[in-house]
């Protein structure tokens, strides 16, 4: 049978991820004397020391901010004007200039440092550029790849729901799950080899013909809204096979932090 990805796309798509692997740039925190360091030392725990550092956002792939309640307005322009990424922390109810409420962590008094919070922020704020930093930050690690295969079970959903034509999804649904899977690897550390990763591909090929196979089944059994079956078993299926390669990963080459 012939393969439904072209080998010039998966090349691609390596090359792409492998190129992304060569941007070092760090993780900065800046603000609030007393607390920068903290939230430095704590998204660095486990990990590379040089992944983070205490600073303004200038040369930084992200950029946290700890809001001291005077003088935050300078240092977030900064990072407005040199197109970092933003993620603050801040107490109270008060907006934040060149920052989303969705891109803030509110502290609450007498609470501990919401750390899984502040990861899941930075996870969220990177998205797909997330992966070499979880490689190097083993706090980001869970929250980067919840978010990997979040985003890519519901771009499956949409896909496998929006394209009527038989069999033309099936290159698009397949070339995302590789794509996932590999983002997955990344962020535990795994080198982006193709003879490495070739068992993975193939596997996630065989497993997106066998997710089409279960949708005719039940396009059988529910001819009537046929869009929301497939969209529902590409969704389900991508999900489920992100998980699955987590828990390998897991298993195999570390934990969560």
């Amino acid at each position: 049978m012939k393969s439904p990805v072209a080998l010039g796309a998966v090349r691609k798509l390596f090359k792409e991820l492998r190129a992304s692997e060569r941007d070092r740039r760090p993780v900065a925190v800046g603000g609030a004397p007393a607390l920068a360091p903290v939230v430095a030392r704590e998204l660095a725990r486990g990990g590379d020391p040089s992944a983070v550092r205490v600073g303004g956002p200038e040369g930084a792939a992200l950029y946290v901010h700890v809001a001291a309640g005077h003088d935050d307005e300078e240092p977030l322009r900064r990072a407005h004007r040199a197109r970092v990424p933003i993620v603050a922390v801040a107490s109270g109810d008060e907006p934040l200039p060149f920052v989303l409420e969705t891109d803030v962590v509110r502290l609450h008094g007498g609470e501990r440092l919401p750390v899984d919070e502040i990861a899941e922020a930075v996870a969220a704020r990177l998205d797909e550029a997330g992966p070499p930093l979880a490689a190097r930050l083993p706090v980001l690690r869970g929250p980067v790849c919840d978010r990997i295969v979040a985003s890519f079970a519901r771009k499956n959903g949409v896909v496998g729901a929006a394209v009527f034509v038989p069999g033309a999804d099936l290159p698009v649904l397949a070339l995302n799950q590789i794509r996932m899977l590999l983002l997955l690897d990344q962020a535990y550390g795994l080198e982006l080899d193709p003879r490495e990763r070739l068992p993975e591909v193939l596997a996630t090929v065989g497993a997106g013909l066998g997710l089409r196979a279960v949708a005719r089944e039940l396009l059988d059994l529910v001819p009537v809204a046929g869009w929301a079956v497939k969209g529902g078993v590409a969704y389900t299926g991508t999900r489920a096979l992100g998980k699955a390669a987590i828990l390998r990963l897991e298993a195999v080459h570390g934990t969560h932090s």
